[in-house]
């Protein structure tokens, strides 16, 4: 492969490692905004800690428990990232 390929393929990496760790807790976050908001809604209390304190327990709790999903997808997106590297380059 030429290095605008391996570029293009890094770049394509880049991307589904930052949608494979981001998209899930973006989701859990959203969803737990619309749940929130329509409590608020519904109650017509509108406290800014009731709709932040949810937020922050579940994206703990994601972190807690998605972590090493996450640790491996971004490990296995390095080691490639360095394979790719030494193929372009080669060991001098």
């Amino acid at each position: 492969m030429t290095e605008t390929e391996v570029l293009a393929v890094a770049g394509q990496q880049a991307i589904w490692a930052c949608l494979m760790v981001g998209g899930p807790l973006l989701g859990l976050l959203l969803a737990v905004g619309v749940v929130v908001a329509i409590l608020q809604a519904l109650t017509q209390v509108q406290e800014a800690a009731l709709a932040f304190v949810p937020k922050m327990v579940v994206l703990g709790l994601a972190l807690m428990f998605g972590g090493p999903m996450a640790m491996s997808v971004l490990r296995t997106f390095t080691e490639d990232i360095f394979a790719q590297m030494v193929s372009v380059g080669g060991l001098r």
